[in-house]
């Protein structure tokens, strides 16, 4: 599939915050929120906000209302939302739904897709081990000498995969710089789950693409994804956004925030009335725009914004930090 270079500033900007309402936002979440909001803002740009509420199994229904909450006390604004109708309504992934089959009958009769029954223990059994990048077990192919037509013969629930090039693909990242990586280490990936929903891969790209997204920002653990992304992207015939991937915040064993690492969620701090400025500030020392930590609005970084000053290093956060802020 080649390379893909998006690197062409466009000549209207549009970012967009879009929080998984499957569980509380963290200090993690707010960093790239916060960066996200910054680079937009800092030019001009507009500022959607979508709710990827797609994973059903897993969304809380308390999640999406407290999101919303959190940004708002953070200070981050946007222009387009659930609570600010506009012309890219509407704004939960489960309300676009009639899209996302659109498109997926598109890959079908474009045969960029095929009908995969396997069981994940199928794909276990048939794979080599994982990938340092992988969730699991790479797809070993076992379905995919199937055209779409085959769908009408099985039986058994199918899924959808996406026919992934086995060459090398890059891009250029915004703030990661240069990407490469061999596709096949990928494998081909399921773009519409056995049950009748889209999996994330298709409905990000979609929701990007039709809400005129030009810029995403989020973190580095998602590039692997990217590459899948960017395949969807050139199967359409669209152009990608600008992707700008920023290192995570994890704990002192170096692994992304979780509940073993204290409490992060914003709730929580709201709930115990640390000073959202407090947190705004601690941020922004961490993504290397403050030279200290100190009390600040998301607008009184916007004068100095600069992608250049954004640090590359994984963020560390020490339980002790939220101590010192309860005092």
């Amino acid at each position: 599939m080649g390379s893909a270079n998006n690197s062409t500033q466009p000549s209207r900007l549009v970012g967009r915050l879009a929080p998984s309402p499957t569980g509380a936002q963290h200090l993690g979440n707010a960093r790239t929120y916060l960066l996200a909001w910054l680079s937009i803002r800092a030019r001009s740009g507009r500022l959607l906000l979508r709710i990827e509420d797609i994973d059903s199994p897993r969304v809380k229904p308390w999640a999406a209302e407290q999101a919303i909450d959190d940004l708002r006390w953070l200070g981050l604004d946007w222009d387009e939302g659930p609570d600010r109708p506009g012309n890219h309504a509407p704004y939960f992934q489960t309300e676009r739904m009639s899209n996302y089959v659109s498109l997926l009958e598109q890959l079908r009769r474009s045969e960029h897709v095929y009908p995969c029954n396997c069981t994940r223990s199928d794909i276990a059994q048939a794979a080599s081990a994982p990938h340092a990048h992988q969730e699991g077990p790479v797809y070993p192919g076992t379905c995919a000498a199937r055209s779409s037509r085959d769908a009408e013969t099985l039986a058994s629930p199918y899924a959808w995969r996406f026919r992934l090039s086995a060459e090398p693909a890059s891009y250029r990242d915004g703030f990661a710089g240069p990407q490469e990586l061999d596709l096949k280490t990928l494998g081909d990936f399921v773009v519409y789950k056995s049950s009748g929903t889209p999996a994330y891969q298709l409905a990000v790209v979609a929701d990007d693409y039709a809400m005129g997204v030009t810029e995403v920002v989020r973190g580095d653990d998602l590039i692997p994804s990217t590459f899948r992304q960017l395949a969807l992207y050139r199967a359409f015939g669209w152009d990608p956004p600008t992707f700008y991937h920023v290192p995570l915040v994890v704990g002192t064993d170096g692994r992304r925030l979780a509940k073993r690492h204290g409490d992060t969620r914003l709730a929580t701090l709201r709930r115990e009335g640390i000073r959202a400025e407090t947190v705004v500030g601690w941020l922004a020392w961490s993504a290397g725009l403050l030279e200290r930590p100190q009390p600040v609005r998301p607008a009184d970084l916007l004068a100095e914004w600069d992608w250049s000053r954004i640090r590359r290093e994984r963020v560390i956060w020490n339980p002790a930090i939220l101590e010192d802020w309860k005092r």
